[in-house]
């Protein structure tokens, strides 16, 4: 059998269409997640989504993964690990009683096969978490050496995003581009089973998995099936939870977190270390988006601080920087006085630009409006967003334009060269996985969707990922940090914090900060009594 599909919870519930019979729901464990957005598919080698990752946490395992603090690294499928002294080659001792969904057992060829295919790929993937990759050699079925070309201090800490996750590399061989989209075999606590895109995911139970990190205390999936429900409206995703159409929200409408906390029937989990920074960037390379002062006018524009309160409910914190203090080589001492709110001085750096105000008080140069197009994915959050700094940026006489996309188109439309703005959200572990991810010229068009093309960036990534040591690697990506937010290539807007909410009918669900994916592996999903 191949991970296959299962057919999922028959359609019933006025909420949100997902549930069983009666005599089926006395038969199996059924756990309904809603969450605003799907991804457009669901390929740890390609996928960089969010929505993604909580899934392929879920189904698929890494060589090792992150604890709740998100700074200790421990064992997955990997046993322990030796690194050389000249930091090139990792071998590591592999797990021997761990199963695909398909039946099939797994070993290091399967890891070796699954970093073949993901280095094999063409750029504008996210190839640069494995290093610079040179090789994989399975020294024998529980034995494998990893060696890059140049040492990279942060290899581990990338080893535990969705990225790396071991797939059955006969299986994505057979399904080509469908993997993700049909089947993926995978060796986490659930099995993927099927997909209907914009509506909803069903994950089964894998009844062979008993390896969890150290960290859960529930070794093995605790119930049957795990439903993720796309709900993009958020009063519908709230009504669904407490009326137990859905059993649990990450994605919950910052209104609403007071009322559950409140709510002694809800329980509410906060991420105890979680790095997720919204902002909105700018295409250097358009006409529009050009001029060093038209960005810093734009930043200047911008209240965080009025918009923290007024779509996060005061619950996160306004950003000025574009990587929140506290992760790993955030660099302290930094000059962030492009960003904060000053209009009068953005009206003037929009003065000197020359984008004079005509009668209409929007802004003009050479007959052409300053009227940059933004997109954004259609969240509420985003949409929120967007009207905000829409309603900033005409104060000083800019008109944005605002295009939202359905999550399966806007990752498409993200890629091209169409739009002059982008709001999005980003997930990071240390400014190394910020700055690499976003920053590098490899990267574009996306995820680097500023066209960020400075081959002196380029090279301060690259010392940093080959530094031997900590200071070294710390200093590179600090000279990053000031260059992109001298060049004011991002409006920072607030750095997020994490909540996830169960509801009565499981026990309380710890939230993990990975990513942004809450709920991790699923293994803290459990039913009560």
């Amino acid at each position: 059998m191949t991970s296959g599909r299962i057919i999922g919870a028959a359609v019933a519930g006025a909420v949100l269409g997902v549930g069983l019979a009666p005599a089926a729901m006395a038969q199996e464990k059924i756990v309904t997640i809603a969450r605003t957005l799907d991804a457009d598919k669901y390929d740890p080698h390609i996928s960089t989504a969010r929505s993604a990752a909580e899934v392929l946490f879920m189904t698929g395992d890494t060589l090792v993964v992150l604890d709740y603090d998100m700074k200790t690294i421990r064992p997955n499928l990997a046993k322990s690990w030796t690194i050389s002294d000249d930091g090139l080659t990792y071998t590591f001792k592999l797990r021997d009683d761990v199963t695909f969904c398909s039946g099939k057992k797994f070993t290091a060829a399967d890891v070796k096969g699954s970093l073949d295919r993901w280095q094999n790929m063409p750029k504008g993937t996210t190839k640069w978490r494995a290093g610079e990759y040179d090789s994989t050699t399975v020294v024998d079925d529980y034995t494998l050496e990893y060696k890059i070309k140049k040492p990279y201090s942060e290899l581990l800490y990338q080893m535990t995003q969705h990225n790396h996750t071991v797939i059955n590399p006969e299986e994505a061989e057979k399904l080509g581009e469908d993997l993700g989209v049909k089947a993926l075999d995978g060796t986490g606590p659930y099995c993927f089973s099927e997909w209907q895109p914009r509506n909803q995911l069903t994950l089964t139970k894998n009844p062979y998995y008993d390896w969890a990190p150290s960290f859960y205390d529930n070794k093995k999936p605790m119930v049957d099936k795990v439903v993720w429900k796309i709900v993009p409206e958020d009063s519908t995703r709230v009504a669904a939870l407490e009326t137990g159409q859905s059993d649990a929200l990450q994605y919950v409408p910052w209104w609403a977190v007071p009322q559950f906390q409140s709510n002694p029937r809800f329980n509410v989990s906060k991420a105890e270390a979680y790095f997720w920074t919204y902002y909105i960037g700018m295409k250097i390379s358009r006409d529009l988006m050009s001029d060093l002062r038209v960005r810093e006018a734009i930043n200047l524009a911008v209240d965080q601080a009025a918009i923290a309160e007024a779509v996060w409910f005061g619950l996160a914190e306004p950003a000025n920087a574009y990587i929140a203090p506290g992760v790993l080589d955030y660099a302290e001492g930094q000059d962030l006085s492009k960003f904060g709110y000053d209009p009068k001085k953005a009206e003037a750096l929009l003065d000197e630009a020359g984008w004079k105000k005509g009668s209409d008080g929007f802004r003009a140069k050479d007959g052409v409006k300053l009227a940059p197009l933004a997109y954004g994915n259609s969240s509420p959050v985003a949409a929120d967003v967007l009207q905000s700094v829409q309603g900033d940026l005409r104060k000083i006489g800019i008109d944005m334009q605002i295009q939202q996309w359905d999550a399966t188109v806007v990752w498409g439309k993200l890629k091209t060269q169409d739009f002059d703005m982008y709001t999005m959200s980003y997930p990071y572990v240390s400014a190394g996985d910020a700055l690499n991810l976003y920053f590098r010229s490899a990267n574009m068009p996306a995820p680097n969707r500023m066209n960020w093309n400075d081959p002196e960036t380029d090279q301060w990534l690259t010392a940093a990922s080959a530094a031997l040591t900590d200071k070294e690697r710390a200093e590179n990506f600090a000279k990053v940090q000031k260059k992109v937010h001298a060049a004011a290539v991002w409006i920072p807007i607030v750095h997020e914090p994490l909540f996830l909410i169960s509801g009565p009918k499981l026990k309380p669900i710890k939230a993990h900060g990975n990513y942004g994916a809450g709920f991790y592996k699923g293994l803290g999903i459990e039913l009560k009594g």
